[in-house]
């Protein structure tokens, strides 16, 4: 299932300020309540329980890379893979990018499965970030 992409009107700002995205931390967070283009930090997020294997905060992203060519900036990176152990992870609908480098941990964007998804033990999800955290042209 191809995700959704929504970028966080904050990120646009702040994405020319302080960040340093090449070195930076890259987490993905879940949630089942759908964010709005207006939260901030982490905090606005409403995450699901950390439990049986999914940490309050999310995981970090590996493989981080920011580029800018000809005017066009890319925040690329591998998603980490969420697993299940000793219960159920979720449901969650929500993948939230945020930079956990960053006091507060500003929002850079979310994706929308489409539907809740619940991870029975054992189980894993790993989020299909295909074409990337985000492309500014």
């Amino acid at each position: 299932m191809a995700l959704s992409y929504n970028k966080f009107r904050s990120w646009a700002a702040d994405i020319g300020g302080a960040a340093n995205l090449a070195s930076d931390t890259i987490k993905l967070a879940l949630s089942n309540t759908q964010p709005v283009n207006t939260n901030t930090v982490l905090a606005n997020i409403t995450q699901i329980t950390a439990a049986n294997g999914y940490s309050s905060g999310g995981s970090a992203c590996t493989g981080v890379t920011y580029t800018q060519t000809a005017g066009t900036a890319t925040l690329a990176a591998t998603a980490p893979t969420f697993t299940a152990s000793g219960g159920t992870i979720g449901p969650f609908q929500y993948i939230v990018a945020y930079d956990s480098t960053v006091s507060g941990g500003p929002l850079i964007g979310w994706w929308d499965r489409g539907s809740p998804l619940t991870l029975q033990d054992t189980d894993t999800y790993t989020p299909s970030l295909a074409s990337g955290l985000f492309t500014l042209a």
